[in-house]
């Protein structure tokens, strides 16, 4: 999707989360609503941002691919496009029109998609508690090195007055997987400078590593708590940042000690057009 040629359209009218972001975010166009719901929720249940996440959310303005990767957090129709997780906000009721009008476009030329989509845009205003509008913030604390560092970054801020965010940010990540929380920020990290196939080829060989319980459960115990039992209450293990080790973060970033397993291998792509080579 993220290499294709011809453009796609993704209508995002209600609940984009994991795979449905996944789905979506990588198409060229996205289109907002005032019903659109954005996050990616994975660390709250021992995963981490996967489906290529790594890669659009490093992209995204500022550190505020690490605050919504690490947190959680969720965006409206508004921020979404705000922040470049969509490329067109459109009101649900004009969606139908917008829907008829590209059925009848006989082109595969983007920018023919994009004025037709122009023609039913409008301009949505960030409220007034949106977190883009406290990117300043987010820059300061999430630039860190360290999600350690992150926390005591936001502690630090919440202690010079009372705002809710950072409150409801400081506990997002308090909340969250401790081993979840170091994976996704060093892939956020690393996708910066790494193009969407070895992204996906990363995401894979983590996935794998985690499945494989070898330094953590967390993940099996966080769809127990939340989708089987779902008391909310995962016990993680480790149950606190600190005592994670780089060496056992690295694990999940290394090949998989198994001679029948393989990284994730890309089919092969040929005649793409300059734009698309630049993402792989």
């Amino acid at each position: 999707m993220a290499t294709y040629s011809k453009p796609q359209v993704s209508l995002l009218n209600g609940i984009v989360m994991g795979g449905g972001a996944g789905v979506s975010i990588h198409g060229r166009f996205r289109v907002a609503t005032e019903n659109s719901v954005f996050a990616m929720p994975e660390t709250s249940l021992g995963l981490f941002p996967d489906v290529g996440a790594s890669y659009y959310l490093s992209r995204l303005p500022g550190l505020f691919g690490e605050y919504v990767g690490l947190t959680g957090a969720r965006l409206d129709g508004a921020e979404m496009l705000a922040c470049g997780l969509a490329t067109h906000f459109v009101p649900a009721k004009r969606l139908p029109s917008l829907e008829d009008a590209l059925s009848k476009v006989s082109s595969s030329d983007p920018a023919v998609v994009s004025a037709i989509i122009d023609k039913f845009s409008q301009q949505p205003a960030l409220k007034d508690k949106s977190a883009y509008r406290r990117l300043d913030i987010i820059d300061r604390c999430f630039s860190r090195r360290s999600v350690e560092e992150i926390l005591s970054a936001l502690e630090g801020e919440a202690a010079k007055g009372t705002d809710d965010w950072i409150s409801a940010t400081i506990q997002s990540l308090k909340k969250a997987s401790p081993m979840s929380l170091k994976i996704s920020l060093r892939l956020i990290r690393e996708g910066r400078v790494q193009g969407v196939g070895r992204c996906l080829i990363q995401e894979y060989r983590v996935c794998c590593h985690v499945l494989r319980k070898e330094v953590s459960e967390d993940f099996f115990e966080g769809c127990r708590a939340i989708l089987v039992d779902k008391d909310r209450n995962p016990k993680w293990e480790p149950s606190q940042l600190e005592l994670i080790s780089d060496d056992m973060v690295e694990r999940y970033f290394s090949k998989v000690d198994d001679e029948e397993w393989e990284d994730l291998k890309l089919p092969a792509r040929y005649k793409l057009p300059v734009s698309a080579m630049a993402k792989l």
